[in-house]
């Protein structure tokens, strides 16, 4: 790394991923592309996370690793890396996946050379817990529009948000909102991202993703592996569990009643007034929101139900524990 600020900043945001965490770092400490920092926050965990990646950064300078004295939620901790971190450019890591040696140099080489594009990322390949090839994944979105609202349809479409572990220019980061705390927040995300900027996608397979049983994907979204082409999208009922997924992303609102649809619902189209566009682009976006969501009103409709449901429980509960008191 330089004597300078750091070119890239890689955050890795972890809780007792003790497993696979080692192939993870040896895959970006073995990148070609040699300036950047890595920035671990450990949230909480307890296995032998933290032992394993402190004997990391004893041996390696560029890794900063910080630990959580509580879970912090797993979106409070991928935004935590982004802040603590300085590069020009930012990427996101999972501890459980893994890079080809040039995958940092080839983003880098596209975002420097590219000042339109904000997001650069490469084709994706399964892997299983052995790192063994499973699938690829192939489905292909037309990011690279230069017109924002086109970007923003392509982004709607069903997909498993795997480009937020593109790299990523730090500037356009800190012009959103960061992660949320609720379902498909990361899908959220890129949404916005791609309001302000065009995606490229790099024509090789190099990033791997591990399927394994601990993942988010594996227990809220089981049948995530249909999802591997463009016909697949057509699929209505091929959805992950909202509900769970808000759970994991902030652990404070287990319990709580919650409405996972609506709030996305929300966020869409509040999306589309967080930056400059244009009346027609306004519209068009809000266009493209319809046309995602018709046939799937009934969603709606059951986090009324499930909300419902509760408020009678904990009512019956209630009458009941008054009962017990009353003599």
């Amino acid at each position: 790394m330089s004597q300078n600020l750091p070119k890239v900043s890689i955050g890795l945001p972890v809780y007792n991923g003790a497993n696979f965490i080692k192939a993870a770092l040896d895959s970006l400490l073995n990148q070609t592309f040699e300036d950047f920092e890595l920035i671990i926050s450990d949230n909480a965990s307890t296995d032998n996370t933290e032992e394993i990646c402190r004997a990391y950064a004893a041996q390696d300078k560029r890794i900063r690793y910080y630990r959580n004295h509580t879970n912090l939620g797993c979106s409070c901790n991928f935004n935590r890396v982004f802040e603590l971190s300085v590069g020009e450019y930012f990427k996101w890591a999972a501890h459980d996946d893994l890079h080809a040696p040039d995958f940092l140099m080839k983003c880098v080489e596209i975002l420097d050379n590219n000042p339109e594009v904000v997001l650069c990322h490469s084709q994706v390949s399964f892997i299983d817990e052995n790192g063994d090839f499973v699938q690829n994944y192939n489905i292909k979105l037309n990011t690279d529009s230069e017109k924002p609202h086109k970007r923003f349809h392509e982004l709607l479409t069903k997909h498993l948000c795997y480009q937020t572990y593109g790299i990523i220019r730090a500037s356009t980061l800190k012009k959103i909102p960061l992660m949320g705390s609720y379902g498909t927040a990361d899908g959220i995300l890129l949404l916005r991202i791609g309001l302000l900027g065009q995606f490229y996608e790099i024509p090789e397979y190099l990033f791997f993703a591990r399927s394994h049983a601990q993942q988010s994907l594996s227990m809220f979204f089981p049948n995530h592996h249909l999802l591997t082409n463009n016909q697949a999208q057509s699929t209505s009922s091929l959805l992950p569990d909202f509900y769970a997924y808000t759970v994991w992303f902030d652990s404070a609102k287990k319990g709580k009643i919650l409405f996972p649809h609506w709030r996305i619902v929300w966020e869409y189209m509040l999306s589309v007034w967080l930056f400059p566009l244009s009346f027609y682009q306004r519209i068009r976006c809000h266009i493209s929101i319809y046309q995602q969501l018709h046939g799937t009103e009934y969603l709606l409709l059951k986090d009324l139900l499930k909300a419902t449901q509760i408020i009678w429980q904990r009512w019956q509960v209630g009458s009941t524990q008054k009962q017990q008191i009353i003599p």
